[in-house]
């Protein structure tokens, strides 16, 4: 029978036993109990999987590579801490009469920790919540554990939750508007929304996308420091937090970005990494770099699944700002980016 995972469960366990109760109970619901069998493998020595795993019940032994045996139990000292926590692991782990184990994504936890630990106030506190519902939390969670949101001081997460203003909506009420200036990034709390883009073609709109709790928008007007390409408009009675553009730019999109002049990123591309033209179509016709993969910036969240995780991609465009928008929404998803210094009418490029 399946055990829930509780606070209670996960105060068993360092350095969780730490953590404020909101904060731990948003954790909670990232994970959950698993069983393993009598004899089988929990991971082997030299695992570099990011995960720390910590043993609920039942007892397991560790063998190292000189065939050394040690065993944990539940409930021990010992059984407090994450099973051969060092990467690559130092042991095989292997189950000795069945066993329940939990197994968390190791930057989440550091995220989490990090958090709790430099923040003043907890989750829910941020968050608005004086009910403690959870699931009007999830959006927080969903960016602390975004691999964007792991690349960003401390510091600065703090304050960027500290600074955020909740905004209200019904049923049918916009957001943003296309064609209007970009002031505010937005991350949903509760409800959802369509985003939908008018074209010369469709007066009426082309729908481009659902957001749900955890997801963002706005960032590229931000970043381009154009219009806003397309308008939001909630679904179901919701609720946003927002980020003033200064805010925006300081703590959250400058930290996430990382630039190559023009003879860095040939260099990465040389070694493997691959450009991504985010310009329209008419001016990737125009020029652009050797094997480039163009896709527009506005499209671009719709063609996540045509991108490799596993590959670096270059970002570029005219000047820099649509690809460092484009790098940001990526970055968000996991894909690990550049951008292009100065873009493609850089003087400095010798383009062929």
């Amino acid at each position: 029978m399946a055990i829930e995972l509780t606070n209670e469960i996960l105060r068993r366990f360092s350095p969780m036993d730490s953590m404020k109760r909101q904060n731990l109970s948003a954790l909670a619901k990232k994970t959950s109990i698993r069983e393993l069998e009598s004899g089988l493998t929990l991971f082997q020595a030299g695992d570099t999987q990011k995960r720390t795993v910590f043993l609920v019940d039942g007892i397991i032994e560790l063998t190292d590579e000189d065939g050394g045996k040690t065993t944990v139990e539940s409930g021990t000292e010992a059984g407090r801490h994450a099973l051969s926590p060092h990467l690559p692991r130092m042991h095989t782990a292997t189950a000795r009469g069945d066993v329940q184990y939990i197994s968390i994504d190791t930057d989440l936890l550091d995220v989490m920790l990090t958090w709790d630990q430099t923040g003043s106030y907890e989750v829910s506190e941020l968050a608005g919540s004086t009910d403690g519902n959870m699931d009007e939390q999830d959006w927080m969670t969903t960016l602390l554990q975004t691999r964007a949101f792991q690349r960003i001081p401390p510091a600065n997460i703090q304050a960027i939750f500290m600074r955020m203003q909740q905004i209200n909506f019904r049923a049918g009420d916009t957001v943003i508007n296309q064609g209007e200036d970009g002031d505010f990034f937005y991350a949903i709390t509760r409800g959802s929304c369509s985003v939908v883009r008018e074209t010369p073609l469709n007066k009426e709109g082309i729908r481009l996308a659902e957001l749900n709790v955890g997801d963002t928008f706005g960032e590229e007007a931000l970043i381009s420091e154009s219009k806003r390409n397309a308008t939001v408009t909630f679904l179901t009675e919701g609720s946003v937090m927002r980020l003033a553009k200064e805010d925006f730019n300081t703590l959250l999109n400058e930290p996430m970005l990382d630039w190559l002049d023009y003879t860095e990123a040939k260099a990465l591309v040389a070694a493997g990494a691959k450009w991504l033209d985010v310009r329209l179509p008419s001016e990737f016709s125009s020029f652009h770099e050797p094997d480039a993969i163009n896709i527009p910036l506005y499209f671009i969240r719709l063609k996540l699944s045509a991108l490799d995780p596993d590959v670096t991609y270059v970002l570029c465009c005219d000047t820099g700002r649509r690809s460092s928008a484009g790098a940001f929404i990526l970055n968000e998803r996991g894909f690990d980016t550049r951008v292009l210094q100065g873009g493609l009418n850089n003087s400095d490029l010798a383009l062929m």
